[in-house]
């Protein structure tokens, strides 16, 4: 996934919901400026900011890791 794919993800769901960039920014506890440059993909966004984001419109995230090693590590898959 690359940060505009994030960025089109985050702005049709808040769209979807019917809010306003101030109003999930405020959600959010980010700020306005924050928030439209996350939406336009910016690279450099902070990562906990963009969770907290995801976390005020409902989404969850998901990383698969490659390869066993994480499954056997953390007790599961065995």
């Amino acid at each position: 996934m690359t940060t505009e794919e994030l960025g089109r993800i985050i702005r049709a769901a808040r769209r979807e919901q019917g809010l306003r960039q101030d109003q999930l920014a405020g959600a959010a506890g980010v700020g306005v400026r924050f928030l439209s440059e996350l939406e336009r993909g910016k690279e450099t966004a902070r990562v906990g900011k963009a969770l907290a984001v995801l976390d005020a419109l409902g989404c969850r995230v998901r990383i698969d890791p490659p390869g066993v090693w994480w499954t056997n590590r953390h007790g599961h898959g065995e």
